[in-house]
């Protein structure tokens, strides 16, 4: 789970957008759920590494397009990909 402390300025813009990005199933953004590990940025080219709800999550491309629609709102983004990992594995007990 990332957190704002120690996170540059154009991250920290790239963290306040997806907390935008609401999980339908639980009704709250990925951020306060921890689906987001890292933001990566560079030259305006931004990598989001998340995980799902569950392997397999049905809304993984719908939580996807979020990610990548609003970051991509940023006008210094040039682009936004979205890396989906399994490890560490997530599960209802990180909820906050």
């Amino acid at each position: 789970m990332i957190t704002p402390g120690g996170l540059d300025a154009s991250e920290e813009a790239v963290y306040r957008q997806l907390k935008r990005v609401i999980d339908p199933e639980l009704g709250q953004s990925i951020i306060k759920l921890g689906l987001v590990y890292d933001i990566g940025v560079r030259d305006g080219d931004v990598i989001v590494t998340m995980t799902l709800t569950t392997p397999g999550c049905p809304l993984g491309d719908a939580i996807t397009r979020g990610v990548e629609s609003v970051v991509g709102e940023l006008p210094w983004v040039r682009s936004v990909h979205v890396a989906i990992v399994w490890d560490p594995p997530w599960t209802p007990a990180m909820i906050r």
